[in-house]
């Protein structure tokens, strides 16, 4: 079967999002584009990855054109999403692998999520190689999101993913672990349960 690539080369929207209750959420990446909407699952710190890998990426574009690349240092208000995901939400994969890249010639950030590639072996050599040949493999390769992102898209993208990230639950302040609502058991507490 040839690989399914979702290629969405100007959307109108491209957001982070979440379904499900703090503890319990499951993080999204969504695409929209001229009634086309494509939904991909990841976890919380692959969000929180790609967002920060983004703003790192931004900045560093910026720097190297010495401040004359279209990139706004912070994201712009007016492109400020705070809408919830379109629904439904279908989950086309689960994400495995992700890459950025900036193309300087259109001025645009190139962001991919590949499904994640499960394999079954027994010797660990062979299990990359043969990960490796089919994360190459352009034809017959795992499915794939691409979205191309102007500089303030990108900016606002990753503004809002680090927001998702961060509206869940609220962390100790002794461990840093997410504290529920009933509490949780404090690792700097000896094992006793903290209450919120």
């Amino acid at each position: 079967m040839p690989r399914q690539v979702f290629f969405y080369e100007h959307p109108d929207r491209f957001v982070a999002g979440t379904v499900g209750q703090p503890g319990q959420r499951t993080f999204f990446l969504q695409a929209t584009a001229k009634g086309r909407t494509t939904s991909v699952a990841l976890e919380k710190t692959q969000v929180a990855a790609l967002a920060e890998r983004i703003d790192e990426l931004l900045d560093e574009v910026v720097r190297r054109s010495g401040g004359n690349a279209p990139v706004p240092a912070v994201a712009p208000t007016e492109l400020a999403d705070s809408a919830p995901l379109d629904v439904p939400v279908e989950e086309e994969f689960r994400v495995g692998t992700m890459a950025l890249a900036w193309d300087g010639a259109h001025d645009r950030m190139v962001i991919e999520a590949q499904a994640l590639v499960e394999l079954s072996g027994d010797d660990e050599d062979d299990l990359e190689a043969a990960e490796e040949q089919m994360l190459q493999d352009e034809e017959n390769g795992p499915p794939l999101l691409r979205v191309l992102l102007t500089g303030a898209q990108a900016r606002s993208f990753a503004k809002r993913a680090l927001d998702v990230v961060s509206a869940g639950r609220p962390p100790c302040p002794l461990c840093s672990l997410p504290l529920d609502p009933e509490g949780h058991v404090c690792p700097r507490q000896n094992g006793y349960r903290r209450s919120a």
